[in-house]
């Protein structure tokens, strides 16, 4: 959902916003890349490997026909009730 609202993210980026550990929780990562929700790509950066993230087309779906419903359902903000 972090990369729905905010976009391309690098790991770190991406495992802050969303309160978990890179290394305990990378394979949640990895599964959702092997499900195809999202996308994965690298990039150098000198000696160091920066590793992206985005959400995939599919990804972007899955949560239109899930997140939409449920946000008319249960708005956010007060002011949408």
């Amino acid at each position: 959902m972090k990369l729905y609202e905010h976009g391309e993210m690098n790991q770190s980026k991406l495992m802050s916003y969303c309160g978990m550990n890179n290394v305990k929780h990378k394979e949640i990562l990895d599964v959702m890349v092997k499900k195809g929700m999202i996308t994965k790509s690298e990039e150098a950066w000198g000696s160091k490997t920066i590793i992206k993230y985005n959400i995939s087309e599919k990804g972007n779906s899955i949560l239109r026909e899930i997140l939409e419903p449920y946000e008319k359902l249960f708005p956010r903000n007060e002011s949408d009730r």
